[in-house]
Formats: structure tokens, sequence, C-alpha cells
């Protein structure tokens, strides 16, 4: 089963209300806002969607409320349903399936961890084989779940015991092993790009489309470097990468996760504040932020297409 996740994708953000709890009255803003800025894809309930710290319940009325909003548009929904339950990651997989995803995608789990390709591999199909109708992708992203296996072996390895594997969702910093996976097993598996810092250098290897969460406020600049690299300007495409260096540096020295929900407030899409343990902005620290944005020239870089 072949799936390819062209151009941007936005690993959206979990709308919560001020007192935490979710709040799906959002998830129609926030699908018109990437409408018109151009992204036709989103990642649901990943890492920038706080997947970890919601509960199996709060994760399946969100898959359902963004594919409900989404039909009849242009959006298409790739739904992140890997947890440290087997039973949860594939009853959340085949809610995805009934439901029309485009696909579905799991990290692996973080707390017994994997500790073989095999092993891995028998977790990826046991998840896939819930929704065998609906491309599965595996979300390797050790930093976070500090599971680091061969990704060129994993995919490898797959053959056609998986018959809807179709690639990864490839948030490493390891470009040696990025190329090895796009020419895995003939070139056959999609390769989705997952960090947004380095999507010029993604795009030189080969990379065809990007999952991160800076475009959900940033496509424009991400656009940009992408309609850059198409046309032969190496030049632009560095300049405009080096803008979303700058962005992305900002973000981090407040809190990566609070400064993204906070700048999505900025744009009128109230997104609400993270969950503990990650810190929310206080007001003197949204104010600072904003400054810092407006100076480097961030406002202006993303309202041009």
């Amino acid at each position: 089963m072949t799936c390819r996740l062209v151009g941007l994708v936005a690993a959206v953000h979990t709308p919560f209300d001020s007192a935490g709890d979710l709040d799906l009255s959002v998830v129609e803003r926030q699908l018109s806002h990437l409408l018109s800025r151009g992204v036709t894809k989103v990642f649901v309930g990943g890492s920038t969607g706080e997947s970890q710290s919601l509960t199996v319940d709060e994760r399946l009325r969100l898959a359902e409320r963004w594919l409900q909003v989404a039909r009849g548009t242009e959006m298409q929904v790739v739904v992140h349903v890997g947890a440290n339950s087997l039973p949860e990651a594939q009853a959340m997989a085949a809610q995805a399936q009934r439901l029309g995803a485009l696909a579905v995608a799991a990290v692996a789990p973080s707390y017994f961890k994997p500790r073989s390709v095999p092993v891995l591999l028998d977790w990826c199909r046991s998840i896939a084989g819930a929704a065998p109708a609906t491309p599965f992708y595996f979300y390797d992203i050790p930093l976070l779940t500090g599971v680091s296996l061969s990704m060129p072996d994993l995919l490898e390895s797959v053959g056609d015991s998986i018959p809807n594997f179709a690639g990864l969702k490839f948030t490493n910093q390891d470009l040696y092993a990025y190329q090895q996976c796009l020419r895995a097993a003939g070139g056959r598996f999609d390769i989705a790009f997952g960090f947004d810092e380095m999507l010029l250098a993604a795009l030189v290897l080969g990379a065809v489309g990007a999952v991160g969460a800076t475009y959900n406020f940033a496509a424009p600049v991400h656009h940009r470097i992408m309609r850059a690299f198409d046309r032969g300007d190496l030049s632009a495409a560095r300049d405009e990468q080096y803008r979303s260096v700058l962005t992305i540096r900002t973000l981090i020295r407040h809190g990566f996760a609070g400064s993204g929900k906070a700048v999505m407030e900025m744009l009128g899409v109230p997104v609400g504040p993270p969950r503990a343990p990650q810190q929310t902005l206080d007001a003197a620290e949204v104010a600072a932020l904003r400054a810092e944005l407006t100076n480097l020239g961030f406002f202006d870089w993303i309202a041009s297409p």
C-alpha cells in the first residue's frame, strides 16, 4: 500500500480550554486557518498534539472531531495512534480507519521499549493490522521515546509482512540514516521528514514532504523554502530556512510547547495552554515573546505566501 505525504503536514495542537479540558470547538478554526495558508494535511495527536498527556477517550474524540470537520474540504487527516498499551493503539487505529483517515502513525512504546528491530516490527504489525485498509507509518522520534533502532534495517525487514506499511515519520537528525531510508527496498517507502529547522537539507536529499509543528503558524516560510528549492534558487531557500531557524530558536528560549500555542493565540486561533508538565507562558512571557518575534520580522514573514 502506497501513500505520499507531499508538501507540508501540520502537526496540530490539541486545543484545551482555560481549565485544561479538551476544547473541540476550536478544531474548525484550526482547519480554516491552515487551509488559508495552503496546508492541506494534518497530523493529529502527535507530539505537538500532546498525545501522551491525553486519555484514550480524549484521543478518540479528538480524531473523530478532526475527521468530521475535514469531511468535504481539501484537508486530509493522519491520526497518530501510538501508545504504551497495544490494545489502546489498536483501538485508536481501528477508529481512524472507520472514520476515513488518510493514514495512521504510531511511535514505539516508551516504557517497556522494544530492544531490537524484529520486536519493533512485530509491534508495528500488530497496530497496522487493526487498520489493514489504511496506510501505516512508523513514527521515529528517539529523542522522546528513547527507542533508537536502525530505521534502514526496519524498512528492509518489512517485506510483505505488513501490507499497509507506507513509511516513516522521520523525526530524527540522522541524515545519514535518512538517505538510506529514502532508498530502502528500492525506494518504495514514503519518508516524511520531521525537523522543520532542517527542511532544506532534507529536500536536497530527496524529501517530498514534511510533518512539523511550526507549519501551524509559519507555513508561508516553509512553502517558500520548497518553492525556491524547486526552482533551483538555493540562496533564497537558505534565507528562508534561516528564518525558520531564528523562529524556532526564539520559541525554544521561551519553552517550545507553550510558545507555539501562544503564537497560535496571537494569530486568532485559541488552542489554549499546554497540559502539565509542559509550561504555560504567563502574560509577561507572552508579551516578551511577541516583542521578540516582531523584532525578528516573523509576523511579516508569515503575512505573505
